[in-house]
């Protein structure tokens, strides 16, 4: 995919401006926090007695976050295998159940993420500072101990508070460079040992991961720029190691028989069938015999066509939510269909309210006792309130790459661009979606008489860029 990105003004009289500002004002975007809440973000945490701070901890994430919810140490195991330690960032340790700050992140559900700025599940002094597994911070933690057999498979896992300190704050490009060149050494050279193990894992459960180029947004210095980011290899590795941990830890809720987990329902069959159209119209070999996850693993986002059915197959992974059981009444639904096994959000709890939920019932269940009360009191709610988190988030990055699209183009209505057709809706297919070659731009295509060719190559044409509206629309040259 191309990389080249191109700028739009970000000050703060411009219509891009104003389109975010008039966003957060529509979805009721949380302000500042409660003088109360802040308050209670200066108390010192509840600090566990188990130090840890001798494990050379890292973390790897993009160049600039500084709210780190997860830092990890790999190492071999004597006799063969291999030790993944995960630290999560305990926000227990700061945030006291029933309180102002409680209520405020109940409040916010996630964290979200707009190009002018961000708006925190917790005061920045805690998501950003004291809470965060900064490098050279001693902070508290939830510390996964997850041993591994030679072939990657789980063997044994442990979880407990413990004082941790990372030692570095790497990025994946940093990752992916030192590792293509030899300079990496253990731990972090076992990263894409583990990561590559894992993944031959996931490919024979039948999950997946869709190798997709995403469209990112940069400030810099006032400006914003829209460019696609594929994915590298340390990425994918990266989340393994994540995916590793969320598995254990719904493995411990099921046996301990209370729990919130992430679902997601098996595709149904017109779902499928729809996609094989899809792949015979752009010219997919797909044999009846083999499953979608081991064709999706064939293809090349880079090739037209290839990028084309990896869109429409992001289809398949639609409805997921959060199921919570408790007192070992078990839910019709445990496992998470793009998983292809149970699965829990439990990494990012400094971004996501449920994740510190899923971290008490895990020390509860490794120490055989009940979760504390303030989890089972809020579990009821809990698939609810993050559903309605969620649905906001997913329509903030939305609306937000629709509006920054909307101002970098605004200018250039009746120009021409070349792109590809990536998605035709059924029932009109005149209509469906256009990515541009450059700019980094997906947008609605409206065209004529005649069917969208799916998976082809086509010059279009600019017929609407409003970033007040949010809208952007293309038609056949």
């Amino acid at each position: 995919m191309p990389r080249r990105r191109i700028r739009v003004t970000g000050a703060a009289e411009a219509p891009l401006r104003a389109a975010l500002r008039a966003l957060r004002t529509e979805l009721d975007v949380p302000g500042s926090f409660p003088p109360e809440a802040i308050e209670e973000a200066a108390r010192a945490p509840r600090l566990p007695s188990r130090d840890a701070t001798d494990i050379p901890l890292f973390t790897i994430d993009p160049p600039t976050s500084t709210d780190l919810d997860q830092a990890m140490h790999l190492a071999r195991r004597d006799g063969g295998g291999y030790r993944v330690r995960y630290a999560i960032a305990d926000v227990a340790a700061f945030v006291a159940p029933g309180g102002a700050l409680d209520a405020e992140a109940h409040r916010r559900v996630t964290t979200l993420y707009f190009p002018d700025e961000k708006v925190p599940l917790h005061p920045v002094q805690l998501s950003e500072g004291a809470a965060s597994l900064l490098p050279d911070q001693t902070c508290p933690a939830v510390l996964w101990t997850i041993d591994l057999d030679a072939d990657g498979r789980t063997e044994t896992t442990d979880v407990r508070r413990a004082l941790v300190r990372s030692r570095a704050k790497l990025d994946y490009a940093h990752v992916q460079r030192r590792i293509d060149d030899g300079t990496a050494e253990e731990p972090l050279a076992l990263l894409k040992d583990i990561g590559l193990l894992r993944e031959a894992l996931e490919a024979e459960r039948g999950g997946i991961s869709l190798n997709v180029p995403e469209q990112e947004i940069v400030e810099k210095g006032g400006t914003y720029e829209l460019g696609y980011r594929a994915p590298l290899p340390a990425d994918g590795w990266n989340a393994q190691i994540s995916l590793l941990t969320g598995m254990a830890a719904a493995d411990l809720m099921l046996a301990h028989g209370t729990g919130v987990l992430r679902t997601l329902p098996a595709a149904p069959d017109g779902a499928v069938g729809r996609l094989r159209r899809t792949a015979k119209a752009l010219r997919i070999d797909w044999p009846h015999h083999v499953p979608y996850a081991r064709l999706i693993r064939t293809l090349d986002p880079h090739q037209p066509r290839h990028a084309a059915f990896l869109q429409e197959c992001t289809t398949l992974l639609r409805g997921a939510g959060y199921t919570v059981f408790r007192d070992g009444v078990l839910p019709e639904i445990t496992s998470h269909a793009a998983v292809a096994a149970p699965y829990a959000h439990c990494t990012a709890p400094l971004r996501r309210l449920a994740d510190r939920y899923a971290a008490e019932i895990c020390l509860a269940a490794v120490a055989e006792q009940a979760p504390p009360d303030w989890v089972l009191a809020a579990l009821a709610e809990l698939p609810k309130e993050m559903a309605d988190g969620t649905r906001r988030a997913g329509t903030v990055e939305r609306e937000c790459v629709d509006i920054v699209e909307a101002a970098l183009l605004k200018d250039r209505v009746g120009e021409l661009f070349d792109g590809c057709v990536v998605d035709v809706q059924d029932r009109e297919p005149t209509v469906g979606t256009v990515q541009l070659e450059s700019p980094a731009v997906f947008a609605r295509l409206v065209g004529g008489p005649a069917p969208l060719p799916l998976g082809e190559r086509l010059r279009v044409r600019l017929t609407q860029a409003d970033p007040g509206a949010a809208k952007v629309r293309f038609a056949p040259a």
